[in-house]
């Protein structure tokens, strides 16, 4: 919710850009009064603001989420009331009699049984031929099996865990597959301290919100990427606590409104000048990298997946 002082100043510039210049047509010659010419109460003890637009760039997640316990024992539950239901036709309905084909779909079968209720594997193999068990229990066929059954072999599936995640390369946009990832970028704040902080900066003259967010975004991480601001409305808002002098020095309050965008092609390229360094984090990895009050304003708005 935003505070009082910010609605007060949107209500302030919103008065000021609706009055018009008039005159009534039966005081044309007369001077005006005290009144008419001072400014009104509100307008006087109307505080200053000082505002910026902030992005929050998100990396939507590139896998599936990896099954839980539960899931795994419902599909595993339904893979077996599908086997006993199953009630095919007789093998020589498809297949000649000791044919090859007929070797293969025998064979696949038994690894579904076995996928499906477990049990001793019953499959023998050959010597000279080495096969090998994945993770989920499936046979995966050597090369010279592959060739006898007239097929050509088959890549196994990439990991599930990246280099970046061993090497803990937090710019990598390939680590966590599975969860959300938030650009942080390290620069200056209000007082010129280096903080970790998402891409923000100032509003020019006459410009919105979310024009000042993309504005903002290609400052301070380059245009070797291809961004999409989700919507023209702030989801969040940030208010520090300045001490006096800073206030003045600012001109006032300082007010962060956050916009919600995703990143679509590219890689983070700051200038190595007002942006140092940045990550790609999660959200319990932002907590501790950020200021306290900073992460109270922010945490509401990340995913926790």
């Amino acid at each position: 919710m935003l505070s009082r002082n910010v609605a007060a100043v949107c209500r302030q510039r919103t008065r000021a850009g609706l009055r018009a210049p008039s005159r009534s047509l039966a005081s044309v010659a007369e001077a005006p009064s005290p009144a008419s010419s001072s400014s009104s109460p509100a307008a006087a003890s109307a505080p200053n603001a000082v505002l910026n637009a902030a992005v929050v760039l998100n990396r939507s997640p590139i896998l599936t989420r990896s099954p839980t316990l539960f899931e795994r024992a419902y599909f595993a539950y339904q893979s077996r009331v599908s086997r006993a239901l199953f009630n095919p036709f007789p093998t020589e309905f498809y297949f000649k009699t000791g044919s090859l084909l007929e070797k293969k779909f025998a064979k696949e079968e038994r690894l579904r049984e076995r996928e499906a209720f477990g049990g001793p594997w019953t499959l023998k193999r050959r010597k000279q031929a080495t096969s090998s068990v994945d993770e989920d229990g499936i046979l995966v066929a050597s090369s010279d099996q592959v060739e006898n059954m007239g097929e050509e072999p088959v890549d196994p599936p990439a990991p599930r865990i990246h280099e970046s995640d061993r090497t803990g390369d937090v710019k990598s946009l390939d680590r966590k597959g599975e969860r959300n990832l938030y650009l942080l970028v390290r620069g200056k704040d209000h007082s010129g301290k280096q903080v970790w902080r998402f891409p923000q900066g100032g509003l020019e003259e006459g410009e919105l919100l979310h024009q000042a967010a993309l504005r903002d975004l290609e400052a301070e991480c380059g245009v070797n990427i291809d961004t999409w601001i989700v919507g023209k409305k702030p989801i969040a808002v940030y208010q520090p606590s300045l001490p006096e002098s800073t206030k003045k020095a600012l001109g006032g309050e300082s007010y962060t409104f956050f916009l919600k965008a995703h990143i679509l092609a590219g890689q983070v390229r700051p200038d190595g000048k007002n942006i140092t360094d940045f990550a790609w984090l999660t959200k319990e990895e932002i907590e501790p990298w950020v200021d306290k009050d900073y992460w109270a304003s922010v945490k509401d708005i990340l995913s926790d997946f």
